[in-house]
């Protein structure tokens, strides 16, 4: 890799220019109509004009972007967080085009992020598991066999939509359809999953790094506090995880990961129960916006190592930590 093209804005595009230039690369911006002075154009080494104002005629539009990637010359892609970076399909294009995708697999974009077909996945690996149910639309039956209070939960997408809470059988058909609607307004898809609903769970999630075959983690980051299902505070280490909890919780991550076949970074999150019990949720297949609260504390830089296994340099053993506290509100 010599130039790598950031399909983003903002923070996070300024973010992926500073690595890719400490990594000695060229950083390659793109912007619409209303970023032509964003910082992000102004600390890049190249920027491209790529459409209008309108994210969808502009960052969302993957062929603009990879208009973009060659009048400029880049041989890499960084997706940064939101827009296309969980799009499986804009991954394999890059890859079409002879351009290196920093970023796990478009198979397993598409696998980690249906959540029934990740449950059966982590589950093959040892990966505890919330009871429930996955299978085609779930009638009250199926919801009294996996018992109230539960969660409907849509298969695709995340961010809360297209999640609703059932305490009592009487509550399920008005639940699923509000669900199943809110679910298809979203991602375009209806189908949804049961699981057992925890009332007293902390949302703890487990950084990992992986090269396409092996993983490691990079300890956890705290989500409990959160407004309608959207976090808002993010710390790291979690007071809920000592030393051996986090290396129970890292190796579970570890596996989901390598089951997969991961390369690159993501989180897999897990629900945390007060006895030390956990329950895989979901894995995110990309960098987070809350990557600084491990980086504070682990000294480990996730966007450079990215870059690095992008370019096919090995991961080590393990990283150490957790030295410090580190935490992040969302404003």
């Amino acid at each position: 890799m010599k130039r790598v093209l950031i399909a983003n804005r903002g923070e996070i595009a300024v973010r992926v220019a500073r690595a890719v230039q400490a990594a000695g690369l060229q950083a390659v911006a793109v912007y619409s109509d209303a970023d032509r002075r964003a910082l992000h154009v102004a600390v890049a080494d190249l920027a491209v004009h790529i459409g209008p104002s309108e994210a969808a005629q502009s960052y969302l539009d993957p062929q603009r972007i990879l208009a973009a990637a060659a009048r400029s010359g880049a041989d890499a892609v960084h997706p940064g967080y939101g827009f296309l970076s969980e799009n499986a399909d804009f991954a394999q294009a890059v890859i079409d085009a002879g351009l290196v995708w920093i970023g796990p697999s478009p198979d397993a974009i598409r696998q980690l992020g249906d959540k029934a077909a990740a449950k059966a996945l982590v589950r093959a690996a040892g990966v505890p598991v919330l009871p429930g149910w996955e299978g085609s639309t779930p009638t009250v039956d199926d919801a009294k066999a996996v018992g109230f209070p539960l969660l409907i939960k849509a298969v695709a997408g995340g961010g809360g939509r297209g999640l609703r809470v059932v305490r009592e059988g009487g509550e399920f058909a008005g639940a699923l359809e509000s669900a199943q609607r809110e679910a298809i307004g979203a991602f375009g898809r209806g189908d949804v999953l049961l699981e057992r609903y925890i009332s007293r769970a902390r949302h703890v999630e487990v950084q990992i790094l992986g090269d396409g075959q092996r993983a490691v983690h990079v300890g956890e980051r705290e989500c409990s506090v959160q407004r309608r299902h959207q976090k808002v505070i993010e710390e790291a280490p979690s007071v809920a995880v000592d030393h051996a909890l986090r290396q129970r919780l890292g190796a579970a991550a570890v596996a989901a990961a390598e089951a997969a076949g991961y390369a690159g970074a993501g989180t897999v999150e897990f629900l945390l129960e007060p006895d030390g019990s956990f329950w895989f949720l979901e894995v995110n297949t990309r960098l987070q916006v809350e990557h600084p609260v491990t980086e504070g504390v682990w000294g480990v830089d996730l966007v450079g190592w990215q870059l690095r296994l992008a370019a096919g340099e090995a991961l080590p053993e393990s990283f150490d930590g957790p030295c410090g506290w580190s935490m992040e509100v969302r404003l």
